[in-house]
């Protein structure tokens, strides 16, 4: 090889080194895994709480980035006066998000059951983020819309993050009342004693105490067996008597539950402890149902609580069993059980048979007002800690979370303090974030199998076509014009509830273009068993499409110009067929 060969394929070489490197440097830092956004628009930590101006820059964000799937409103206002904020998520390219079945989705309603705002949030991101990588999505959201309220308790929620509380409060929104009947109210709540933003527990070294420290391990308390002396008595939530009452704690934030203040079978305070005054008086409350009235299109609703783990069915009280229709339960179940199957350690159950009654429950309200199939998930379950349900406030489970999985994080130690009541207590215990919340290493997980479910749940309502069109000539000009509608989904257009009451009008399908003579409902076409219409034979009122099933209409007319035939749904949307 002459001198000018070896030149040239030494620059070669150099150029191809340099061309090397240059993709290495401009190759993906990042590969994508399956199932999720990659790249999404709008970056969000999933493995964090955000207060209500957090959440609020979210869906802010969210709207901003996908403005052809998503929008933002405010659908009313708390308490202390801040927007209830809601987006409705939808394709709205392919028509109007309020004409398709929706799929109503909602958090947050007991204040201290934080993470339902973010599951609801993370299925607004998913969807929008998911939009371009999955026709899944894409055919979704063209059928269907999704209208996302991830709190709707905003003030109290607020106060759980910001200020001092306990895993369990509160529990109502920032109404201040007079719990202990004084005269005043609000003057003795919680007090964090040693500064740290957690109300934990008080305990007192006592020679009648009947709970030691347990030798094994000094964080836990254990109570000795009942012919054994103790050393320390339990004083519960950190806190003082403000008001010299003698009691500690007794007078917080409110006591009333949001979710006992909706308008079916509610009742009043003295049977069902923490309602308010009457059905819809909270105006968090008020706000939701006005946007549910407003909206007939709502066919499925899904709330988030917690805790237990739990897919949840009405009736809340015994005495509302009759209200469930089978035809309906059937329903209810199908999309239960696979709930089960998609979201690990959670159980699908009835409230009353279950759990307790409830009176005034969102979840009854959804379906017993408006006849639309309503499930609530108690979030967080012990199973998702070691892939065992040891229960519910199982210390000793605790206990090994906090030294395994958070190392340290779930528990403050227990320190001296001279209490002004008590003398010398120590206080500690676990954080309000642990127990009820998750760790941020299990938020996006149970998240997305929560969204998996609620998804599933708005894939099966309603989804109309127009499958079949026989025309047949009868004589004297005359025709005969048969279409079948037919329903692709489990969820018929009206429940059993919606027809019992009427709560949502008729299905109409309508012929266009054609000169009607007489119309019809075909209750057998073998046997030509019809139920004609006698006004308005244009429009043929059809009362219910079933689940997976066919309803059949047939008109007579004359003439033989094109015609065209629409079906129009409150709940199961639109169809078109042209001739």
């Amino acid at each position: 090889m002459n001198l000018k060969n070896i030149r040239t394929t030494a620059i070669l070489g150099i150029l191809s080194f340099l061309m090397n490197v240059s993709v290495m440097q401009g190759q993906e830092k990042f590969f994508r895994a399956i199932g999720t956004p990659h790249k999404p628009e709008v970056q969000v930590s999933w493995n964090r709480y955000y207060t209500y101006e957090g959440i609020v820059d979210i869906m802010q964000k969210i709207a901003k980035a996908h403005p052809d799937l998503a929008r933002m409103e405010s659908i009313g206002k708390s308490y202390e006066g801040k927007d209830i904020f809601l987006l409705t998520i939808s394709d709205y390219k392919t028509g109007d998000p309020d004409k398709k079945p929706a799929m109503y989705i909602d958090g947050n309603i007991h204040s201290n059951e934080i993470q339902g705002a973010e599951f609801s949030l993370y299925t607004a991101w998913y969807l929008t983020e998911m939009f371009e990588e999955l026709d899944f999505i894409k055919e979704l959201l063209a059928d269907k819309t999704f209208y996302i309220n991830p709190t709707i308790n905003p003030d109290a929620r607020n106060n759980f993050m910001n200020e001092p509380n306990t895993p369990h409060s509160p529990r109502s929104g920032m109404l201040v009342l007079d719990n202990d009947g004084d005269g005043k109210a609000g003057e003795d709540g919680f007090d964090d004693l040693n500064g740290d933003n957690h109300i934990t527990m008080m305990v007192r070294k006592s020679p009648t105490g009947r709970y030691i420290k347990d030798p094994m391990d000094p964080r836990k308390l254990i109570r000795v067996a009942a012919e054994e002396k103790g050393e320390y008595e339990m004083l519960g939530y950190e806190g003082k008597d403000t008001d010299g009452d003698g009691e500690v704690n007794e007078d917080g934030i409110g006591y009333y539950d949001p979710n006992r203040d909706w308008g079916w079978k509610w009742q009043p305070d003295y049977i069902q402890r923490g309602a308010y005054k009457y059905p819809f008086s909270l105006p968090e409350n008020r706000a939701v149902m006005e946007f549910v009235m407003k909206h007939p299109n709502i066919a499925g609703a899904q709330s988030y609580h917690n805790y237990g783990g739990m897919i949840l069915r009405g009736p809340g009280a015994e005495e509302d069993k009759d209200t469930y229709n089978a035809e309906d339960v059937k329903i209810y179940d199908a999309i239960g059980k696979k709930g089960e199957e998609l979201i690990p350690g959670y159980r699908y159950l009835v409230v009353y048979k279950d759990l307790y009654s409830v009176f005034g429950g969102e979840l009854d309200w959804f379906y017993g007002g408006r006849g639309i199939y309503t499930y609530t998930n108690e979030l967080m379950v012990s199973y998702l800690y070691f892939n065992k349900n040891a229960g519910r406030g199982n210390q000793d489970e605790e206990m090994d979370v906090d030294k395994f999985l958070t190392f340290g994080d779930a528990f403050a130690p227990w320190e001296e303090y001279d209490h002004p009541q008590y003398g010398k207590i120590e206080i500690g215990g676990f954080k309000k974030n642990f127990g009820r919340a998750h760790p941020g290493f299990l938020l996006e997980q149970d998240a997305h199998r929560n969204m998996a479910f609620t998804i599933y749940h708005a894939f099966h309502t309603p989804k109309l076509s127009i499958t079949d069109v026989k025309e047949e000539n009868i004589g004297g000009g005359l025709k005969q014009i048969t279409a079948t509608i037919y329903n692709e989904r489990l969820m018929p257009t009206h429940s059993s509830q919606d027809l019992k009451y009427k709560i949502e009008r008729p299905d109409f399908v309508t012929i266009s273009g054609a000169r009607v003579v007489t119309g019809m409902v075909v209750n057998d076409e073998d046997f030509n068993k019809v139920e004609e219409q006698k006004h308005n034979p244009e429009t043929i009122k059809v009362a219910n499409i079933p689940g997976m099933q066919a309803v059949k209409v047939r008109w007579i007319v004359s003439g033989n110009g094109k015609y065209r035939i629409n079906v129009d749904s409150a709940k199961g949307g639109t169809a078109e067929w042209r001739g």
